[in-house]
């Protein structure tokens, strides 16, 4: 992996110093968020992408350019395959992992929110969405409704006839539909509601945490095993009120800040200036729908700087 990042690293001061490079490196570079991007969809982990990236660079470095119509598909359906592979490994992974696995936060640029398709594609509520799909089913979702691939281009990736993948699309786009956030939550709204939050949190104020929590509000927490966290859903606004107000009273100078987490307003809790959690929330009709607090140390490393997204 480290050759792997230098060359790439390297590449890029090149790239943007105007400096030469081969052409496979180029092409690998000037695509690499939109593939980051497609194996972090499809994985909603950013270790595992980055995994995926190196394999996709190991075998595109072999490729015959020459024979290449189009770069960014041939690169797009290297990085899919890889990534259903991985996703594979993945499920048997969270088979034995200890409590509830969360996808890994990632600390997002103002400029990825700006692209609604692709914020609403990363936001923590989706890629749990995606969770609940097969890995076929969501590769070629986030293939065709997130990046707008044509069908062919799509059955090449996934190894289905374009007839196969139509109705795969259809099927899964039904099933994100019946399970997405219920309407569109304008920023303005969004905000608020982070706002009111994180007052009532930091004044431990158990009514305001119930004026803004949905009734049936579940509160998700990822502790890998590392770190406490609750190991199951909690369910129902007054429970998680009371957790909330509970547990974090209990800390000695918790620092809570908000950030861009997935493209969407979240708050990051420090405690003695070390990162501890993030939250991310889920809005619906301006009421806190999911609450998800990632703990897991291993799943925090992406919260130091910003991660570029690309469609």
């Amino acid at each position: 992996m480290s050759e792997y990042n230098e060359h790439t690293e390297e590449t890029s001061g090149e790239l943007r110093g105007g400096g030469r490079t081969d052409p496979a490196t180029a092409a690998f570079v000037a695509h690499r968020n939109l593939l980051f991007t497609v194996a972090y969809e499809m994985l909603g982990s950013a270790a595992d992408a980055e995994d995926v990236l190196q394999e996709t660079w190991l075998r595109w470095a072999g490729v015959d350019l020459g024979a290449v119509r189009d770069q960014r598909a041939y690169l797009v359906r290297i990085t899919t395959r890889q990534a259903l592979s991985r996703l594979r490994t993945l499920g048997r992974r969270k088979e034995s992992y200890v409590g509830t696995w969360l996808p890994e936060p990632l600390l997002t640029a103002p400029d990825v929110a700006e692209d609604v398709e692709l914020a609403d594609s990363v936001s923590m509520a989706m890629l749990l969405v995606l969770e609940t799909l097969a890995p076929v089913e969501r590769a070629v979702f986030v293939l065709r409704d997130v990046f707008d691939l044509g069908y062919e281009e799509i059955a090449d990736a996934v190894e289905k006839s374009p007839a196969a993948v139509r109705q795969i699309a259809h099927r899964a786009r039904a099933h994100v539909a019946a399970r997405r956030p219920r309407g569109v939550v304008s920023r303005t709204e969004t905000q608020e509601a982070i706002d009111a939050f994180q007052r009532a949190v930091e004044t431990g104020d158990l009514q305001g945490l119930l004026d803004i929590l949905s009734p049936d509000v579940v509160l998700m927490g990822d502790g890998g095993g590392i770190k406490q966290a609750v190991l199951r859903p909690v369910v129902g606004a007054d429970k998680v009120a009371r957790l909330l107000v509970g547990g974090l009273g209990r800390v000695t100078g918790p620092s809570l800040r908000p950030a861009q987490v997935n493209a969407y307003p979240a708050l990051i809790i420090r405690l003695d200036g070390e990162l501890d959690t993030v939250m991310a929330l889920r809005i619906d009709e301006g009421f806190i729908t999911g609450l998800y607090a990632v703990r897991n140390p291993e799943k925090l490393s992406r919260m130091e700087r910003e991660t570029a997204l690309r469609r």
